[in-house]
């Protein structure tokens, strides 16, 4: 091992004397650096080597071409780099490559050998660490998409990164985001080839026996792929994915009119296709004169989507689906968000949506997210009866939604429906019960403002009948909190008393009592000792901050000193695991008055 080290050290004089001479290192330096340089090989020679110590040594080369290149900058030297850095770069790319032989596994160690090569412009090197990574890791797409990116934006080759990406398909033939790109690909090539064939035509230069191939310079690569890729893949989000990419380039509008005609041939069952076909009316051209003023503008918009409506409206006649109606119903929505002057395009807008809201309902197929747009308009237009009629609706058709129940009754509450108790509980019982704890608050709410505190005081013990734990404990917490709202101290002691054996508690539950005691005149210790006793019995293992609070209120005016180190002793007999440090640690801080 020391020979293999002795030489590769050996091998570095010549650079590290030219550094040296030229001036860009001192002596001092060069042995500082073949000194740090040793140790290094050694560690990458041991019987057991680590991953770390391969980084760390690329690392501490690259930091030696950094610091080179900003020394030349600051001297004004660029010679000599064939015998300096070269050596260093040729250096790193050999320690990289040891290190993926050994871990090849780590992509990450392949990327940073990747990223290395393009900062350092070793081009060449790009190809053969990519080709090695891709024998290893092919079951990755994207890292053959990055491979033929690279092909063609580092070495301006379109030939390998078209075989790169045929060699991608070979092992992911129905991979959505490699053809995505490799229609990409195809189509910025004949761009740049357009452009090159214009500026030699500027330049009127005789190009003598070679000519542009005209199959990619009309697109037609691109096609072959489009057609490969959809043979494959028949979906149309997909093929509108394929259409995206192919409407940013100028030239390629016969491909996207090819796209169009193959959505509305073959992909008419998707509600996605009728969505993008219903927008683009939307980019229709308007008549000039109209569009002088706010007036005609605002018709002209109208006439647009009045077009884009009635392809929705074929849409939804053709596959009348949930999804279908969503897009409709989202359109609407997106277009009477926008802002707009003209108050007779805005209840326009508004008329279409809710005449669109009511027509989905009624077939069954409106999303549950839109009812509360529903609702908010009715409620703006003061349409209460009809925005009460739709919250009885809502919650019928989505019985089991505790989101629908919510939104319809808190606009039943809104507009003072009658019947608002009858609907809790129709809600209660149609809801899953570990659901329900937004429908118990809600409830509670209403009842408070509303009801009479004896109806109120039984919603609380319903609630702490509830199978789910959630309910049970947040009741018992809004349960004592209502008590001394209403009744005072001693309602609320009453009520803490009736509860203190009925697990499980809050944590909550027993400090709310707590801060009830101390806002009395003369708050009684006794009590607090005992509910910080009953809080321990639950919480005592695992809550650090409840002993030290019970030790703080023994250190007060109030308490008795002498009794701190007992509930010490307790503490660190009773806590577990990670508790206990952070106890001790906390005791301290409070025992040095830092707490």
């Amino acid at each position: 091992m020391a020979e293999i080290v002795q030489q590769r050290i050996e091998d570095r004089i010549p650079e590290l004397e030219q550094l040296e001479r030229v001036g860009l290192f001192t002596k001092k330096e060069v042995k500082s650096i073949i000194k740090r340089a040793t140790a290094m090989e050694y560690k990458l020679h041991r019987l057991i080597v680590k991953k770390e110590d391969f980084i760390a040594y690329v690392q501490y080369e690259i930091n030696i071409l950094e610091l080179v290149k900003k020394r030349r900058v600051h001297i004004h030297y660029q010679f000599k780099k064939e015998e300096i850095e070269f050596p260093i770069i040729h250096r790193i790319n050999s320690v990289f490559r040891r290190a993926t032989n050994k871990w090849k596994d780590d992509v990450q160690l392949w990327l940073s050998h990747i990223a290395f090569c393009k900062k350092w412009a070793t081009k060449g090197q790009i190809s053969k660490v990519f080709s090695s990574m891709l024998a290893i890791h092919s079951d990755k797409p994207a890292l053959w998409i990055m491979a033929a990116k690279s092909e063609l934006e580092d070495r301006s080759s379109s030939e390998s990164a078209r075989h790169l990406f045929l060699r991608a398909l070979r092992f992911h033939p129905t991979n959505k985001k490699v053809y995505q790109e490799y229609f990409r690909m195809e189509l910025l090539h004949c761009e740049k080839l357009k452009q090159q064939q214009m500026e030699l035509e500027k330049a009127k230069m005789d190009l003598g026996e070679y000519e542009f191939s005209l199959v990619i310079l009309n697109a037609k690569l691109a096609e072959v792929v489009y057609r490969d890729a959809t043979e494959k893949i028949k979906e149309a989000e997909f093929v509108l994915s394929l259409l995206n990419i192919a409407s940013i380039f100028e030239f390629a509008k016969d491909l996207q009119e090819l796209i169009l005609q193959d959505l509305k041939t073959n992909y008419t069952e998707d509600s996605l296709t009728w969505d993008f076909m219903a927008k683009r009316e939307l980019e229709a051209p308007g008549a000039g004169e109209e569009l002088q003023t706010a007036k005609g503008r605002a018709s002209d918009v109208n006439r647009r989507e009045e077009r884009c409506c009635q392809v929705y409206e074929e849409g939804v006649k053709n596959i009348s689906t949930e999804s279908m109606w969503t897009c409709y119903v989202a359109f609407c929505l997106e277009r009477l968000k926008r802002k707009t002057n003209v108050q007779e395009l805005k209840d326009k807008r508004q008329a279409r949506l809710l005449g669109v809201l009511q027509r989905a309902h009624d077939c069954s197929l409106l999303q549950e997210a839109y009812y509360k747009n529903w609702l908010q308009i009715l409620l703006s237009m003061g349409d209460a009866e009809g925005a009460a009629a739709v919250a009885r609706e809502a919650v019928q058709r989505h019985s089991q939604s505790v989101s629908v129940w919510s939104l319809g009754l808190q606009t039943l509450i809104q507009l003072e429906s009658a019947d608002v108790g009858q609907l809790f509980r129709d809600a209660l019982a149609h809801v899953d019960p570990k659901e329900s704890l937004p429908l118990w608050q809600l409830q509670v709410q209403w009842s408070t403002a509303i009801q009479s505190p004896e109806e109120t005081e039984a919603v609380f013990k319903r609630g702490l009948l509830s199978a789910a734990a959630a309910v049970s404990m947040e009741m018992k917490e809004c349960y004592l909190d209502w008590s001394y709202s209403t009744g005072g101290y001693k309602k609320a002691r009453k009520t803490f008393t009736s509860l203190q054996e009925n697990r499980p508690l809050p944590k909550s539950f027993f400090t709310t009592m707590m801060e009830i005691e101390k806002k009395q005149e003369n708050p009684k210790t006794n009590n607090l000792r005992d509910y910080y006793e009953r809080a321990l019995e639950v919480f005592g293992t695992s809550d650090e901050d409840l002993w030290l609070q019970y030790i703080q209120e023994e250190m007060g005016p109030r308490g008795r000193p002498e009794n701190c180190g007992k509930i010490h002793w307790r503490a660190m007999k009773f806590l577990e695991g990670e508790s206990v440090e952070k106890f001790t640690t906390k005791y301290t801080l409070l025992q040095t008055g830092h707490l």
